[in-house]
């Protein structure tokens, strides 16, 4: 039994996008399961049919007993009672023993493991604006909800419904050994049966879609409040946000009653139903008997087998509800995750080799799907090795271009190259593994310093994570740090996107992460925006050392990160306006001449060459 397991391999790569139809969708999530699944469903089977032969082999007992004298009973009837013994005691319970082992020990944790790796890796190879349109808690809702909800389907389909059928075909064999209209009342009952799942299941089906619906848009209206705690606390909207999940309660509240309104009826329904098997099945038996057509041994079997398939049904009838339920659920979140990546992969098995750095724009345009700002036309050109410094007002298409050379997006017209390799016919993965990018907004995970840190180079030792940080002016204030259960230092947890610490000590990291990547193109967007002009003038400095022979670009408002640039380029509305070196974009007394006034020349009172003999002394 220990090389079972392997017989589904849970973390195998599927490359094809997960359908958007539902019973291909549990193909797709099911494909490489369907031996351990097949084998559950024989052994439930099996189980199921010894069920049927269970009421059987009392009613020969029950026979056996009539038919013999009381003293002479056990003497006569030995093999009977031995092979009665050995069933109950030895193979019923070694075939429900291996049908539970299957289920619990090699379906469920596989398909589970199986379905949410496939649909977590989906997700993650969805472009940006996939996660820009949707709550992240609900996204990974979604993705819970679907994989318990097709490991639950599959289960119970196992357990339940194989063993059920099973035990319907044993019971119809045996009441046709016993008359063939006690088999004809089976097969009327069986037809008001299923003419009540058709009925109900349906419509459990689409009540249950939609409470899963409402409740992942619960999920993510309160992870959305929490995860912006801060926001809420600082403009005292706790009353809006409470009213807000109130709704959010309100309508799954309302989902739940329509849901549990249909489940109550379908469940109604079938106890009724089933009450009149056993009326039935047991009252012909008795009139059979009546008149010498049947003998007290088909009475208690008849009695045993319609006890246990009412019993039976109610258990079919919750199970099946179950199904249709986890069936919706699925459904649910099949449409949210089953689309298509909104980026194309490209040739997804080209790497980008090594690169020196040469990037080039050529009629670069977009436009968020015309959703306003990005940029028109850009045609430029950076050397390896170059320092680039991006200048423009919020909104001038800055960031726009660092997410474009990151491949976060495609142009809508227009090519990106780095050393001559068109960024759509590489590997996301290979293009990203050469750039390290530092953004104004620095992404923490609540993980420890060093981990943080390491993130750029997860192979990196602990030595060389330290001497990043130093690079990084964030040395001094890691070992100063300490979490809620006493870890200190680099071993300390930063907090929920690094909450635990300041703006300034959360771009320290970020610098420190992106130092340790040592990619040959390096993009700082906003990067010391947070930090104070003392540690500012020190990481510059040490950044300086860092990025010799890198290329460089530097997204900035604050002009005095740039001074260092080899070009600066100006950018307005999308398009570039003006490219050359401070002097020459000075001395033309453009775009560039008005961002230097405002921000060295336009405070009142303020002299205008000691401003700027201060910042030409930082850099």
């Amino acid at each position: 039994m220990q090389l079972w397991p392997h017989q589904i391999h849970p973390f195998k790569r599927v490359h094809d996008t997960p359908p958007a139809k539902l019973g291909r969708f549990y193909l797709w999530s099911l494909k490489g399961s369907f031996s351990i699944i097949a084998l559950g469903c024989a052994m439930s089977m099996v189980a199921g049919a010894l069920e049927a032969y269970t009421a059987l082999l009392l009613g020969w007992v029950i026979d056996s007993a009539l038919a013999s004298e009381r003293h002479l009973f056990f003497s006569v009837n030995g093999g009977l009672l031995l092979g009665a013994l050995a069933f109950f005691l030895v193979l019923r319970p070694l075939v429900f023993g291996l049908s539970s082992m299957i289920t619990s020990i090699l379906v469920t944790p596989n398909v589970t493991a199986q379905v949410l790796s496939r649909l977590h890796r989906h997700v993650l190879d969805q472009s940006v604006s996939f996660f820009d349109d949707d709550f992240a808690g609900r996204i990974a809702q979604k993705q819970l909800q679907a994989s318990r909800a097709i490991t639950d389907t599959v289960v119970e389909f196992v357990n339940v419904v194989s063993f059920a059928v099973a035990s319907l075909i044993g019971s119809v064999a045996l009441l046709l050994a016993i008359d063939s209209r006690m088999a004809s009342l089976l097969a009327v009952w069986l037809l008001i049966y299923v003419f009540l799942i058709r009925w109900f299941l349906p419509r459990i089906r689409t009540k249950s879609r939609e409470r899963a619906n409402s409740r992942s848009l619960l999920s993510g209206q309160i992870v959305d409040t929490v995860t912006n705690i801060r926001t809420v606390k600082l403009f005292a909207h706790s009353r809006h946000e409470d009213k807000a999940a109130l709704d959010a309660m309100q309508i799954f509240r309302r989902r739940a009653l329509d849901f549990g309104r249909v489940a109550s009826n379908f469940r109604f329904s079938l106890m009724l139903a089933s009450g009149l098997l056993p009326v039935a099945l047991t009252g012909s038996a008795l009139w059979l008997y009546s008149d010498g057509m049947a003998s007290a041994g088909d009475i208690v079997a008849a009695g045993a087998i319609s006890l246990r398939i009412a019993q039976m049904s109610g258990w079919v009838s919750f199970t099946l509800m179950a199904i249709y339920s986890n069936v919706g659920e699925a459904e649910d979140g099949m449409r949210t995750l089953a689309v298509q990546r909104q980026m194309p992969m490209g040739n997804s098995s080209k790497q980008l080799p090594k690169i020196k750095g040469k990037i080039e724009f050529r009629d670069v345009s977009f436009s968020y799907n015309q959703q306003g700002g990005g940029v028109r036309d850009i045609n430029m050109v950076i050397q390896p090795g170059e320092h680039i410094g991006l200048v423009g007002h919020s909104g001038a298409g800055k960031s726009t271009l660092a997410s474009l050379l990151m491949r976060l997006y495609d142009p809508e017209s227009g090519a990106i190259r780095v050393d001559g390799h068109d960024l759509r016919d590489v590997t996301e993965e290979s293009l990203r593994q050469q750039i390290s990018m530092v953004t104004q907004e620095t992404a923490m995970f609540n993980r420890s310093a060093l981990e943080n840190i390491a993130y750029g180079c997860p192979k990196a030792s602990q030595e060389e994570v330290i001497e990043a940080a130093r690079k990084a002016e964030a040395h001094e204030f890691i070992l100063e740090l300490k979490d809620q259960i006493g870890r200190t230092g680099y071993e300390a947890h930063l907090g929920e996107r690094g909450v635990r610490l300041s703006g300034g000590q959360r771009q320290r990291i970020a610098l420190a992460r992106a130092v340790l990547k040592q990619a040959p193109i390096l993009i700082l967007d906003e990067a010391t925006s947070a930090l104070d002009s003392t540690v500012e003038a020190s990481i510059q400095s040490a950044l300086h050392h860092v990025t010799e022979g890198k290329t460089v670009i530097a997204i900035a408002h604050r002009l005095s990160t740039i001074l260092r640039m080899h070009r600066i380029i100006v950018l307005e509305e999308g398009r570039v306006v003006e490219s050359g070196t401070q002097d020459e974009l000075l001395a033309q007394g453009g775009a560039f001449s008005r961002h230097w006034d405002k921000q060295i020349g336009g405070f009142i009172g303020i002299d205008e060459r000691s401003i700027q003999g201060e910042v030409a002394a930082q850099s």
